[in-house]
């Protein structure tokens, strides 16, 4: 999803049912949104940021990190928001 503008999906895959959560947090390390924390079954999925905070507004230009958290699996991942 590199780089992206204005939105990125995020497509994700889990092996079993459980909670997933996928958090967005800025360069500094600074949490901006959490865009799932739920229960899922294991399937395919896919989630869509539009580059907008936990408040509604549009973060500025920059590099963002999502970091997915599934059972004992946990990935953090890089992206590019360019406006």
């Amino acid at each position: 999803p590199n780089p992206f503008n204005p939105e990125t999906t995020i497509n994700f895959s889990t092996k079993e049912d459980g909670n997933v959560r996928i958090d967005i947090y800025n360069i500094k390390g600074q949490k901006v949104k959490t865009l799932v924390n739920e229960h899922m079954k294991a399937d395919n999925h896919k989630v869509v940021w539009t580059g907008e905070d936990s408040n509604g507004r549009q973060v500025s230009s920059g590099v963002y990190f999502y970091k997915m958290k599934a059972g004992k699996y946990t990935s953090t991942k890089k992206m590019i928001l360019m406006k």
